[in-house]
């Protein structure tokens, strides 16, 4: 069957014209002539004025539409999946989300639903031209109405869209995977758009709101259109501010004189940033998540945001009101578990006085700040020797790095602690029997005399068997280039060996903490519950999610003020330190400063007494709250009223 192509004859608007705002027009379906890839008739755009007050009189149909919908690849997907109960509270069944069709993670997510509705009426033409689309629900809380748009589907009409994109936006074409995806998935989204609106519009309304570059090709071939709804555009982080960061230790400083176009051809991205380029002119209100990567948008896309989107959670998602000071206890225990099975086969120290710290988020060794993490840790330790503190600090670096199995050692080590739990258990069992039958009989039995030799003989062998004489590994997998990775290359140089002498041990962990690994048999948010403090001190972070899932769980952590978490902070309340929340200073500062301000803040945490960690832990809980959604959706639904303003003013 042939691809559709349902595009308006209207007159070229010009990208810049998104800051202007423009009248409603109206749509009139008239006869056209058919081509190959066109089956719905090209729309005459005639200008309506109506007033305000009528326009707005039947309540406006929001789309919000992101590859991740449905879809997890990166920290959007939280953004979006945390955010649905604040939208459905206000927008209710006229919200509704687009997103890429993933066999994989729609088999879980998604549920199929009737074709009714104007949405569900629009999908059904989509598969009437030959595309293939599916209309349901997001199983997620608050369960929204969801369109996943099968990209597969569009075929040849890939070449021919990015030829109209070029002579019409000077987008240039590129082969690259991620470039056909966005082309297909813009491509169904103007299709999809496009058709809602010749039945909605001159009843209600339309807001479109797109997050991303792989998302946002459809809002400048909308715009060419004339399309008549309100057009929104989020980036999260620009993409040639992710690559310049990367690779540039002064990235900040030099900002203001960086010429964007002139980077994405460097590092050849040319494509994917003058998409994004192109939806940010496009829209009429554009945003992004911080007054970080606000700054990357005014030089490197060329339009200053118009609105700021702070991140938010679901926190009542993580909230136990009275009961999150015993989860820390109960998943602490856990993490001494793995404690014991990883350093006391070399050696033991007082667990009572162990502190656990943890870092987390993707492999970016430099954005996330890792270099500076591991530099503190080794200062950390020289401190807390010579000041002979009895802390021990244990901290975990949790990330994704190509591994080819669990360290064998490890399991080793695992299994044999599971074998003690084993014995001890049947030694419990069978002394307690004996010694129960020796009292009630009146004798106090010489309590040696009740361990028989079988048990006394099993045991001698598991520790001889236990027993190590060399360090516990500061890695717990056998990576696949162990040799370059950046992570332990940098524990080598800072000769962070887990010695039995050293108070801080590392224990890097290349792979997800989830329930099904045999190490910690935990889910991540439990993990993060038994720790005791978290630390973000990212270079490059848009907005960062770690450190407010740390305090969401009542984990007091560290940021830094270039993420956009941690600038939020600063502005918001400036006496955060008094509440668990530590920023340290990257903007503007060298690397041996920010390293330096980072141990005194690990080293005033190790130092304060267990009294004055439940303190921070309850201010650090009671204070997450202001990050729910029901909070900072209001900034979305303020944007959303923006939007339909500029275009019915």
């Amino acid at each position: 069957m042939a691809k559709a192509n349902p595009r308006s004859t209207g007159k070229k608007t010009p990208a810049k014209a998104a800051k202007r705002p423009r009248k409603t027009t109206k749509v009139v379906a008239s006869p056209v002539k058919k081509s190959r890839s066109t089956d719905i008739p090209t729309q005459t755009v005639m200008p309506a004025k109506p007033s305000a007050v009528a326009a707005r009189r039947v309540e406006p149909l929001l789309m919000e539409i992101a590859w991740e919908v449905c879809n997890q690849v990166g920290g959007i997907y939280t953004v979006l999946r945390s955010k649905v109960p604040s939208m459905v509270s206000r927008w209710g069944s006229r919200y509704c989300l687009v997103g890429p069709y993933n066999p994989n993670t729609a088999e879980v997510e998604f549920e199929p639903a009737p074709l009714v509705g104007a949405v569900g009426q629009a999908v059904k033409r989509l598969q009437d031209m030959g595309y293939v689309a599916h209309y349901g629900r997001w199983l997620v809380s608050g369960r929204p109405h969801v369109v996943l748009l099968d990209t597969s589907s569009v075929g040849g009409v890939v070449n021919e869209v990015k030829h109209r994109i070029w002579a019409d936006h000077g987008i240039p074409s590129s082969n690259q995977q991620d470039v056909n995806d966005a082309v297909a998935f813009g491509e169904m989204c103007r299709a999809l758009l496009t058709m809602l609106s010749q039945k909605e519009s001159q009843r209600r309304q339309l807001v479109a709101h797109f997050h991303e570059w792989q998302a946002g090709l459809a809002i400048p071939m909308l715009r060419k259109e004339n399309w008549p709804g309100s057009l929104v555009f989020t980036t999260h982080a620009t993409l040639i501010g992710r690559y310049l960061a990367t690779s540039n230790s002064s990235f900040y400083d030099h900002l203001p004189f960086l010429n964007g176009d002139l980077e994405a051809k460097n590092f050849n991205v040319q494509s994917q940033h003058m998409i994004e380029k192109a939806a940010a002119h496009g829209s009429h209100v554009f945003t992004t998540v911080s007054d970080v990567t606000a700054a990357e948008c005014t030089h490197l896309l060329g339009r200053t945001p118009d609105m700021l989107l702070p991140n938010g959670l679901n926190i009542r998602r993580f909230t136990a009101t009275h009961e999150f000071q015993t989860l820390h206890e109960t998943y602490k225990q856990r993490l001494h578990e793995f404690t014991i099975g990883h350093f006391f086969p070399s050696y033991s120290f007082d667990l009572d006085n162990t502190l656990y710290m943890f870092t987390s988020g993707r492999y970016e060794y430099l954005n996330k700040g890792m270099d500076v993490t591991i530099e503190a840790l080794a200062r950390l330790n020289h401190r807390l020797k010579e000041t002979a503190s009895p802390v021990t600090v244990v901290f975990f670096i949790i990330t994704k790095a190509p591994f080819k199995s669990i360290n064998v050692k490890a399991l080793q080590t695992r299994a044999m602690l599971n074998e003690f739990r084993t014995v001890a258990d049947a030694i419990k069992q069978d002394v307690g029997d004996r010694l129960f039958r020796s009292v009630a009989s009146g004798v106090i039995p010489d309590l040696n005399s009740l361990m028989d030799d079988y048990w006394r003989l099993r045991l001698r062998r598991a520790i001889h068997a236990w027993k190590s004489k060399s360090p516990p590994s500061i890695v717990t997998h056998d990576l696949i280039d162990d040799a370059s990775d950046p992570v332990l290359n940098q524990l080598r140089n800072c000769q962070l060996f887990n010695l039995e002498s050293d108070p801080v041990k590392v224990v890097f962990h290349p792979d997800f903490v989830q329930a099904t690994s045999p190490l910690f048999g935990m889910e991540y948010d439990q993990f993060v519950r038994g720790c005791h403090l978290g630390v973000f001190p990212s270079y490059y972070e848009p907005w960062g999610y770690t450190p407010l899932e740390s305090i969401a769980l009542g984990v007091p952590a560290v940021t830094s003020d270039l993420s956009g978490f941690g600038s939020y902070l600063k502005q918001l309340m400036p006496d955060h330190a008094s509440k668990g929340i530590y920023v340290v200073p990257r903007r503007h500062s060298d690397f041996n400063h920010s390293a330096e301000e980072l141990t005194d803040r690990l080293f005033r945490f190790a130092s304060l007494s267990r009294r004055d960690r439940v303190v921070l832990r309850n201010s650090v809980e009671s204070f997450s709250d202001h990050f729910d959604w029901h909070n900072l959706g209001r900034r979305y639904h303020e944007t959303h009223d923006m939007a339909l303003d500029r275009v019915i003013g």
